[in-house]
């Protein structure tokens, strides 16, 4: 059951007007950062402590903006940890009801194992060290692709465009040479 891209492309306009009109424009890596967060004050329950003006943390990152990072750390149910954990379940929830993938494309892609062969360890190797590059560049740069591209040009802002003309400039000619061989 695809999904005609026009079609597609009006809910994803849509899921963003309403994002920014309800609540605030659309970005998920900082939540990145705060489930590393809940994870580190699980372990250290020093990390993030109350303050008699809200919050603060003994990481630097989280207490900047003035705890802001911390008290999300401290109350994770706020809008953009439930926005990130809804997109994976919107995520499962449209491969089931496509009929699921099947276990031999969930471990290694047909356009994969024709460009680099069945070593699933391959596949999470070049995945891991992909998603990581990717996530330490959207902290450095100061947010992710749907923060900087989507609803940065969404919102008509040029670093949104600069970003955009950035990503494919690199996406495409990478692309180009990691996947030579089509499925």
């Amino acid at each position: 059951m695809p999904l005609n891209w026009k079609i597609g492309g009006l809910l994803l306009g849509l899921v963003f007007f309403s994002a920014v009109l309800l609540v605030k424009p659309i970005g998920v890596s900082t939540q990145f950062v705060i489930l590393d967060g809940i994870v580190g004050d699980a372990v250290n329950r020093s990390l993030v402590t109350a303050t008699d003006d809200g919050f603060t943390s003994t990481n630097a990152y989280l207490a900047k903006s003035d705890g802001k990072y911390a008290k999300a750390v401290a109350n994770p149910l706020n809008y953009s940890f439930v926005f990130v954990l809804a997109m994976m379940l919107g995520g499962f929830l449209s491969a089931r009801l496509r009929g699921g993938i099947d276990a031999a494309e969930r471990a290694v892609p047909a356009l994969w194992r024709a460009n680099f062969g069945d070593a699933q360890w391959k596949r999470y190797a070049a995945a891991f060290v992909g998603g990581f590059v990717v996530l330490y560049g959207a902290r450095l740069a100061g947010g992710c692709t749907s923060g900087h591209m989507m609803s940065g040009m969404m919102q008509t802002a040029l670093s949104g465009y600069v970003f955009a003309a950035g990503a494919f400039a690199a996406a495409i000619p990478v692309s180009l040479m990691l996947f030579r061989k089509e499925a």
